[in-house]
């Protein structure tokens, strides 16, 4: 305002759509500037999931790794309640979202659906990374109660320990910055988990940070 901008841009630091994270942020930034005298033009990116520079900087990050000598690849998202799903297929016009294979493609109907978005993620950066199907599982991770959205990651680890799995790799693509649901959660709890019922190392990908890639896609998306 000091500044006497013409122009704003926000940019919500989610890549896939859920109305807690990306909703909550641009509301907060819109209740603030709804006491301004003059509104600028205001430009809104709510998602980049699909975004070519984001996608990139994760397969760099994935590359730095041997993929093959991995048992199982995990791409775990923060969970979100199952009901804000439904609220969001509901704002569409649809009441028969079932969670299920809906998120297969985005269509007009889902593309802000949090869970389609995570979606797309995996099969981009599965397809990116040359990895085999049957040999990933996209999963949900910090849950509070039993009605988030399934599967759980901390569950898809244990059951692929008791499996047999000894090596597993994770990602974690909701994140673009490593914060303790990436360095603690999966670092450290999931690799207890892990341990216990047999597995050895669990790996997590590190996430965007000061990844130069990542870098130069926030300036185009900005621009």
């Amino acid at each position: 305002r000091q500044e006497k901008v013409s122009s704003v841009t926000i940019l919500p630091l989610y890549p896939q759509y859920a109305s807690s994270s990306t909703g909550s942020t641009i509301e907060a930034v819109m209740k603030e500037l709804s006491g301004w005298e003059v509104f600028p033009e205001i430009k809104i990116i709510s998602k980049f999931y699909d975004d070519p520079g984001y996608l990139n900087a994760f397969v760099e990050n994935g590359k730095k790794y041997d993929i093959s000598t991995f048992d199982h690849v995990v791409f775990s998202y923060h969970g979100l309640p199952e009901r804000h799903i439904q609220k969001g297929s509901a704002h569409y016009g649809s009441d028969h979202c079932t969670l299920g294979s809906c998120c297969d493609t985005i269509t007009k109907s889902n593309q802000f659906c949090y869970r389609a978005n995570c979606y797309y993620t995996t099969r981009e950066l599965v397809k990116a990374l040359n990895i085999p199907d049957g040999k990933y599982t996209t999963t949900f991770q910090s849950r509070l109660n039993d009605k988030w959205i399934k599967p759980y990651s901390d569950k898809v680890v244990e059951n692929l320990a008791k499996k047999g799995a000894k090596r597993i790799l994770v990602f974690s693509p909701a994140f673009v910055a490593d914060c303790l649901e990436t360095i603690y959660e999966i670092g450290t709890e999931y690799q207890e988990i892990f341990h216990e019922h047999g597995g050895e190392p669990v790996v997590l990908v590190e996430s965007l940070n000061d990844n130069d890639t990542w870098v130069n896609a926030v300036v185009k998306l900005v621009k």
